[in-house]
């Protein structure tokens, strides 16, 4: 219960910083470490999971709030987008590196968020994700620092599955 609540709250304040959702985002569930969201934007809708780290590693000095986020838009024809909030600029021109298990990938980065290049990368991580127990990810700040960021897959299927049929996706 004791991780729940900051959790909980911590994906509160992701709801409510999400300005273009006409409803607001509305929880649909939390698992684990997971939670899940759906709302409409320009009456269609939109449904993420999300995490936070569960251990962040690296010399710092401050950061801002880290998470990762699926998000599926099916009125765009958009599934299964996998994001990354850094809460640090990236250096300029750099790759972020997501690890699955044996499985790697390169994110492009822009200002403080990374993404997959492609849908089909978007698909493998989530397909990785599904069946792995813990994910890294590391990038290189624009003041040059290293974080290394371990986010559980504890209660993924879960939340993925929650997404799916909130947004009316058949996976």
């Amino acid at each position: 219960m004791s991780n729940i609540l900051p959790l909980f709250a911590f994906f509160l304040i992701i709801a409510t910083v999400s300005a273009r959702a006409q409803d607001g985002p509305k929880p649909v569930g939390t698992f684990d470490r997971w939670a899940a969201y759906s709302y409409v934007e320009k009456g269609q809708p939109v449904c993420y999971a999300a995490t936070k780290p569960a251990k962040s590693d690296g010399k710092y000095d401050k950061r801002g709030d880290v998470f990762l986020l699926v998000t599926h838009r099916p009125g765009q024809k958009s599934l299964d987008v996998v994001s990354f909030v850094a809460g640090y600029p990236f250096k300029a021109s750099s790759d972020a590196e997501l690890s699955i298990g044996k499985d790697k990938f390169k994110l492009f980065t822009k200002d403080e968020r990374a993404w997959a290049p492609d849908d089909k990368v978007d698909g493998a991580i989530v397909r990785a994700m599904a069946k792995g127990n813990e994910m890294v990810m590391r990038g290189t700040s624009a003041r040059g620092t290293a974080p290394t960021d371990h986010f559980s897959l504890k209660g993924f299927v879960k939340a993925y599955d929650a997404i799916n049929k909130a947004c009316k996706v058949k996976r």
